[in-house]
């Protein structure tokens, strides 16, 4: 009996250890497999539908914000990020709250905010100005893989493709290729 939880126990150990060993790889390969120079990522859980009618861009309070399981998820793709031993040449993020609590949680490099990551969704921010600063930003990029914690609303309007909370998307802005994928 004893030989056989131990059987058991250790082909879960194994099993996890691949799970957790394909997440990582996944940042990697999706990087390859398109020759990514940036990585598109959405913030991490936080529940509801775009922002509070009394939204500031200077008071959380007034922002819709991570939930616990949104703070676990950004801490536990920023471990699944350093465990993969990739290094981003550059970490921009929106200026809203929930994308800043997102990379901060992740304890990666040094990040800075960026307005052309901003949500245009409500009008908060204007569309044009901030697609334009991003295709600006874009442009600029010359070596390594920039990592940009944004919004649904800027990744749609990029690749035109909808991403899950935590999701990322690889992304070539030379041939335009691009690959969704997750780390957890």
């Amino acid at each position: 009996m004893l030989m056989r939880t131990i059987s058991i126990l250790a082909f879960f150990v194994m099993l996890c250890s691949h799970v957790t060993a394909e997440s990582r790889n996944n940042l990697t390969n999706a990087i390859a497999a398109v020759g990514a120079n940036v990585v598109f990522m959405r913030h991490a859980l936080a529940p509801g539908y775009g922002d509070p009618a009394n939204f500031s861009l200077s008071d959380c309070k007034t922002q819709r914000n991570l939930d616990a399981k949104g703070r676990n998820q950004a801490s536990d793709i920023g471990t699944a990020i350093k465990d993969s031993g990739f290094r981003f040449t550059q970490i921009f993020s929106s200026e809203w709250c929930r994308c800043k609590e997102t990379t901060e949680l992740m304890k990666l490099d040094q990040w800075r905010t960026f307005p052309g990551l901003n949500s245009f969704f409500q009008g908060y921010a204007d569309r044009q100005n901030t697609l334009e600063r991003l295709s600006l930003k874009l442009d600029a990029l010359t070596e390594g893989v920039t990592l940009m914690v944004t919004h649904q609303v800027i990744i749609n309007a990029v690749i035109g493709a909808s991403v899950g909370s935590g999701e990322f998307v690889a992304y070539n802005t030379h041939t335009k290729r691009w690959k969704v994928f997750r780390l957890y």
